[in-house]
């Protein structure tokens, strides 16, 4: 068979068309020249994907000082993500030197339709990993035009409560652990499971590696380095209990830093996962039944607990805790009541506990912080679409500005079986 030199090279072709086109060979005429049409075609389509790749790849570095902005906000939902561009005439160094912008609220279901604009504020920079450069990702939050932010604007209240001078004196410290579950496009259902069916059951998949028990990893590796590119304080990854599930942790992250990371780590994984035509999703009970849900736990620790006595401070920020459960169980995640049913490594939702190197209490304390008599403390409540502006600043909140009564902390503390 003669294949004209701008055609595909034949051993680009699969060998179930191959094998078409060798059959067709045999026939006459217009089938002959139908199987050779194909293969140019090919040629054709692969061709446009190499130039677009190329222009995708271009460093314009050296051509122009200006550069590409991608602004970033969370939308009405208060989980989704969005983003715009827009050209910049010069590399920046601070969120200060960006331009305020504007977007349309009422097609994110932020802002009515007669009176739509809705402001972004710059906050944070990061390098994007995906035009390379000196291109940018910016953090924004939203304000009406009058400058009060908009209801879905968590962070504004988060920036007032990490500035208070008792919180700053405290440098409170986040290590944030985001579960999140990788699903196929067409069907919803996770990565690695038969359509309509089920895996083996949890046990293998954890930190697994095969092909059986790793599914997606590519995406947690591209992630990974992505991450690292932009300059977010991604400390670690792993496979996670339920297949095709995967968690990526940040931190240490001091105050508001900890809600900008979490929120450019999951834009840059809403754009890789869209790349690689999988979906991303944070539900905390993606699969009902006997599969572990998906958590962002957050391990915090202030100043004082970090220093020697630290563990009576950690004590009583466990009481402070307790006595606001249900004020932080409502601000946890939408859904969270599917996860928090007291099994797969979890508390009840309706009752608050604590104890050491327990994965199944509200708050868990490692062995090493009781052994040194200081360390920190890890609240396993928050799910996986928890807004980590509004459980970030609550657990500041709770246990550096909130002062309960004397009666109810020595309840509390009767209560929890905790001397402070």
């Amino acid at each position: 068979m003669r294949i004209s030199k701008n055609c595909t090279d034949a051993n680009s072709l699969t060998t179930k068309t191959w094998s078409s086109l060798v059959m067709k060979q045999s026939k006459k005429g217009a089938v002959k020249s139908s199987g050779r049409f194909k293969v140019c075609a090919l040629q054709s389509e692969n061709s446009t994907i190499n130039r677009i790749e190329q222009l995708l790849n271009l460093d314009v570095t050296p051509y122009t000082d200006k550069i590409i902005a991608e602004y970033i906000w969370i939308g009405g939902s208060g989980i989704d993500v969005r983003s715009k561009s827009r050209t910049i005439s010069k590399p920046v160094e601070h969120p200060s030197e960006l331009p305020k912008w504007n977007f349309d609220g009422s097609s994110t279901g932020q802002a009515p339709g007669e009176d739509s604009e809705v402001i972004l504020y710059p906050q944070a920079i990061f390098k994007d990993p995906f035009r390379g450069g000196n291109n940018i990702l910016v953090i924004c939050d939203a304000y009406t035009p009058a400058g009060e932010p908009i209801p879905t604007n968590k962070r504004h209240r988060a920036a007032q409560i990490f500035s208070n001078q008792k919180v700053v004196a405290e440098v409170p410290w986040y290590g944030i652990e985001q579960e999140y579950t990788l699903l196929q496009t067409n069907v919803k259902w996770p990565l690695g499971w038969p359509v309509g069916g089920y895996p083996g059951p949890q046990g293998p998949y954890y930190c697994g590696a095969g092909a059986d028990k790793s599914f997606g990893r590519d995406i947690s590796d591209a992630h990974y380095k992505a991450c690292l590119y932009a300059g977010i304080n991604i400390s670690g990854t792993n496979g996670e209990v339920m297949p095709g599930q995967w968690e990526f942790q940040v931190g240490p992250s001091v105050g508001i830093e900890a809600g900008d990371h979490i929120w450019c780590a999951r834009y840059l994984l809403e754009r890789i996962t869209e790349q690689a035509g999988v979906v991303l999703s944070l539900d905390p009970k993606p699969i009902e039944g006997d599969w572990n849900g998906a958590g962002c736990h957050t391990n915090y620790s202030t100043k004082s607990m970090r220093e020697e006595g630290g563990f009576e401070v950690i004590k009583k920020a466990i009481l402070n805790l307790s006595l606001r459960h249900k004020e932080h169980i409502s601000a946890y995640g939408e859904g969270n009541e599917r996860r928090l049913t007291g099994k797969h490594e979890t508390a009840s939702i309706n009752t608050f506990s604590w104890g050491v190197a327990n994965r199944g209490c509200s708050i868990r304390v490692g062995r090493d912080t009781e052994k040194e008599g200081k360390g920190y403390l890890e609240d396993r409540r928050p799910a996986s679409n928890m807004d980590p502006y509004i459980v970030t600043a609550l657990l500041a909140e709770t246990t550096l500005l909130w002062e309960p009564t004397l009666e109810a902390e020595a309840l509390a503390a009767q209560k929890l079986s905790l001397k402070v």
